[in-house]
């Protein structure tokens, strides 16, 4: 078997501007970065397709393909004579060099210039992390000239596109020396991973330059002396926050190894960040297209929650059919199965695990009001037993499970899924929400611990308590709330797996991100900057003399 870079470098990829013809467009609406990347630039869209939506069960350390998933379900409605496009997030340097690896699928589901993709790319997360900390450093500046706006909190942080744990707590040193009229100064600094900074969620939220440019004025950049919140307009940095994001608004246009036209754009995180792709993305695709396919994060109580309670109201979009990924091995690492044996029959483990797929089919199906179908990455070792025990809970739970094999076939191992998928999408259905938009703070958290994960609510700390009444005092409300949690549970302690209950969640620290337009609740220990693994994945990444890549995946 191929590596997935080897499968990547071996395939002949279009042109382009061929892709492009696909959806309808023509070379005056692209802006071309070489012969297999553009960016796409529509004058309006009109978000008229079916939209899909892929989600997945708690990720556990067998993977389960959503990415893969999300490939090869688009390559298969291709397949089927469907006028079909991805949208999907752009990776994080981050965890292509740290652990999880990158995020252009697998195996003969990915998306191409895979290399490109997983690295630099277009340079969008390149500029998003200099918008960023060019307001960092407006900000110091202002302090240290000053500070006529009388800064004494400084809520917004510096972000790199890397996992680097020495970044997540800094002390600031300025001397002022001999210069007239500035003051020295110190104060505590952190770094954020680019994925989880509130510039990376104004990009994907924006609908266009103008909504670009006023979100990031609103955004909160500390507090005064007096308790009042200063934004990045006071500093009058916005404009030229805008003009370094000019180019990365435009979604990036590239293709499957099949050819279908595939739109990568924006990459927040979805277990500390609100994880979907860009709106402009999801619009530019649901409008050159009759079929849209699109995943949000991690699992469904993190990426797809945050995508039906907050990206869908924002965006005023919904969409017509939900796919939950999961694979036999990963329901049995829920029930406990040792990952040495997970090659081996155990219905036990799996019969203990399932009840983390069955919550996550609930939600979507109870909470949210929408049609699922659940996608089962097929293994060699998964037996007959085994997948008709998935088969029969999925069908009791309102959700068909369709074993597929895009990961060694391609579109052609996704066309069972892909016609249930069209089937289903002509279901009608109407979104409902996890919450109340208009509810307090509280009781959004409440509604999301005890509806989505399954819990008895929340606790907080004097810190968290303090910032609620604080943003409440001054008159915000009838926001999102993006709950950062662990990935790996419903609760917020990652050992608890399958369908944990009887617990309640720790909120530590509420933030107001104004430009966003959100409020993040941070929740047990979950962390804005990922640390690498004992052996990261860049040690295996090499290149030869010859250009040649190895180890990417």
């Amino acid at each position: 078997m191929l590596s997935d870079i080897e499968i990547a470098e071996s395939c002949n990829l279009q042109p382009i501007s061929r892709i492009a013809a696909k959806l309808g467009l023509k070379e005056d609406d692209l802006e071309f970065y070489g012969r297999y990347k553009a960016k796409i630039d529509l004058p309006e869209v009109n978000p008229k397709a079916k939209l899909i939506l892929v989600t997945s069960i708690n990720p556990t350390a067998s993977g389960e393909g959503k990415t893969t998933v999300s490939i090869g379900l688009a390559d298969g409605m291709a397949k089927l004579g469907k006028k079909v496009c991805l949208a999907l997030r752009e990776p994080s340097l981050g965890p292509v060099f740290g652990i999880k690896g990158g995020a252009a699928g697998g195996g003969y589901a990915q998306v191409v210039p895979m290399a490109d993709i997983n690295l630099h790319f277009t340079g969008d997360l390149h500029a998003i992390t200099s918008a960023n900390n060019l307001l960092c450093a407006v900000i110091d500046n202002h302090i240290f000239r000053g500070n006529a706006l009388k800064i004494k909190e400084v809520y917004f942080h510096r972000c790199m596109d890397m996992n680097d744990r020495a970044l997540r707590d800094l002390t600031i040193n300025c001397e002022a020396g001999r210069m007239k009229g500035c003051a020295s100064y110190t104060r505590k600094e952190r770094f954020d991973i680019t994925a989880a900074s509130e510039v990376m969620a104004i990009l994907c939220l924006a609908t266009d330059l103008a909504d670009l440019k006023r979100r990031l004025e609103n955004i909160v950049v500390g507090e005064d002396e007096n308790g009042n919140f200063v934004y990045a307009r006071d500093l009058h940095v916005a404009g030229a926050m805008a003009t370094l994001l000019k180019d990365a608004i435009k979604p990036n246009l590239v293709q499957t190894l099949e050819g279908t036209p595939a739109i990568v754009h924006g990459g927040p995180f979805a277990n500390i960040a609100h994880g979907c792709n860009s709106v402009r993305a999801t619009y530019t695709a649901m409008t050159l297209a009759d079929y849209a396919v699109t995943e949000a994060g991690f699992g469904a109580d993190l990426g797809a929650e945050k995508f039906l309670d907050a990206k869908c109201r924002i965006a005023g979009i919904q969409p017509d059919c939900i796919v939950i990924v999961a694979t036999v091995k990963a329901l049995k690492l829920h029930g406990g199965a040792d990952k040495v044996t997970l090659s081996q029959e155990n219905i036990p483990a799996l019969k203990a695990g399932l009840p983390n797929l069955l919550k996550h089919i609930e939600n979507m199906k109870k909470v949210f009001s929408k049609p699922v179908i659940v996608a089962m990455n097929r293994f060699e070792s998964d037996t007959p037993e085994e997948i008709k025990e998935v088969i029969e809970a999925c069908g009791e739970a309102g959700a068909p499970a369709v074993f597929t094999d895009v990961f060694l076939k391609g579109g052609e191992g996704g066309t069972a899924l892909a016609e249930k998928v069209i089937w289903m999408c002509e279901k009608p259905s109407q979104l409902t929400y996890a919450y109340d938009l208009n509810a307090d703070i509280k009781t959004k958290i409440n509604d999301i611990v005890t509806k989505i994960y399954g819990g008895d609510g929340a606790e907080y700390s004097e810190e968290a308590e303090r910032k609620i009444a604080d943003i409440e005092g001054k008159g915000i409300g009838g926001l999102p709330v993006i709950i950062a949690k662990t990935q790996y549970s419903l609760s917020d302690d990652a050992k608890k797996l399958a369908r944990p209950s009887g617990f309640k969640i720790l909120v530590r620290d509420v933030i107001y991100k104004g430009g966003a337009g959100f409020i993040v609740a941070m929740a047990g220990d979950i962390n804005l900057m990922p640390g690498l693994g004992k052996v990261p994945a860049a040690e295996h990444i090499d290149i030869s003399s010859d250009g040649t890549i190895t180890g990417l995946s």
